[in-house]
């Protein structure tokens, strides 16, 4: 009788759990398909990239399945607040000033960002030195924060995909563009489109502007957050954000 008891209490559970996870809601993330290697479409119009494969292995660990929704960078976060997703995973820095407006995750990867110039360019990288030179960023990045702040004299030019910001660069009309170091070599310098560019000064560094590495971002109060954390911590330890690190990278983007 015991026995049978355990075995109909086991059933029920198994059942239980089948059918909480065939109703469970597919998890929307909110992606840009235009900053290899971290996110580009492949010519079958598929995303991949770094943080595609992030995004689908959270995904797997959260036992949800993963809708990716393409949005252009600047409507990120107000389309997040509209609900047009549930999370965004597309390189967005954890700043104070976010903060105000979703919630984040626990950072999943933190790179530093640097100018890129003509080869043997010397422009000082001081208030004085970017007087009138056009300088290209990314619109609504923590990059234009820091550009308005370090260089108020400079002509900022603002782009709605980093594909736009190098072609101008190439094209001759912007003297530098700053960007993540690790998008910089592989979306542009080690290519044939960056033949000729070169970094310029060294790491720039603001917390306030650029934050404190790159996490994933949820609506105000989502408990969504604390779930991607641990999510984070356990592809972490068990090898699978590892291996997707490896996969476009020769270092740990993860940082200290």
């Amino acid at each position: 009788m015991t026995i049978k008891k355990t075995l109909l209490a086991s059933t029920v559970g198994a059942i239980v759990l089948m059918a909480g996870m065939a109703t469970a809601e597919p998890l929307r993330i909110g992606v840009e398909g235009a900053y290899p290697p971290f996110s580009k479409k492949e010519s079958d119009g598929t995303l991949s990239g770094f943080d595609i494969d992030i995004a689908l292995a959270l995904c797997e660990e959260l036992n949800r399945e993963c809708e990716l929704i393409e949005q252009e960078w600047d409507g990120m976060i107000p389309a997040l607040i509209a609900k047009k997703y549930d999370a965004i995973v597309a390189s967005l820095s954890i700043t104070e000033d976010r903060k105000k407006r979703v919630d984040f995750s626990e950072k999943y990867y933190s790179t530093p960002s640097r100018f890129i110039a003509k080869e043997g360019a010397s422009y000082e990288l001081t208030e004085e030195g970017t007087k009138g030179l056009k300088i290209g960023v990314l619109r609504g990045t923590t990059l234009q924060c820091y550009v308005e702040k370090a260089f108020p004299e400079a002509d900022l030019r603002l782009y709605s995909t980093q594909e736009d910001v190098f072609a101008d660069l190439v094209a001759g009309r912007l003297h530098m563009q700053l960007n993540n170091t690790l998008q910089a070599l592989d979306g542009f310098l080690n290519t044939e489109q960056g033949e000729g560019f070169a970094f310029l000064g060294e790491n720039v560094d603001d917390p306030e502007c650029l934050g404190e590495g790159t996490g994933i971002a949820v609506r105000k109060g989502d408990p969504l957050a604390a779930e991607l954390s641990t999510a984070i911590k356990a592809i972490r330890a068990d090898g699978t954000y590892a291996g997707i690190n490896d996969k476009y990278f020769d270092v740990d983007i993860y940082g200290k």
